[in-house]
């Protein structure tokens, strides 16, 4: 088992930047891939990146690129989403998920789920 906890999560004015954390505890976590998605008030929940236990970055489509930047501390089991230049449309519950082997968009394809942290951009 692998339990998640995000934080960092708040209200900000377009254009700023928040940082997200993810802990991790339970099993050894530098096996696992941690993704980061988000899901906004009425939409499908989306993939914005992952990063792979040797720090292999992949992120989503173009909304993000560029802005965001996951990274990952495994002495610490700490996996970070730096967000930056946030605008309204990124507001969304933020979560982080694990699983074991490489990157993958796909939510079902992880195993372990964090609460979520939500994230307000106003404009």
């Amino acid at each position: 088992q692998v339990q998640l906890v995000e934080s960092g999560g708040g209200l900000v004015q377009a254009g700023g930047s928040l940082r997200l954390s993810c802990a991790a505890s339970g099993r050894t976590f530098s096996p696992y891939t941690v993704g980061w998605f988000r899901q906004a008030p009425g939409k499908e929940r989306e993939f914005v990146a992952a990063i792979t236990w040797i720090g292999t970055n992949t992120y989503s489509g173009d909304s993000v690129k560029g802005r965001f930047t996951i990274s990952r501390d495994n002495a610490k089991n700490m996996v970070y989403l730096q967000m930056n230049s946030l605008r309204p449309d990124d507001t969304a519950i933020y979560s982080c998920a694990a699983r074991r082997g490489s990157s993958s968009p796909t939510y079902s394809a992880y195993d372990y789920w964090g609460q979520g942290t939500q994230v307000t951009v106003s404009s």
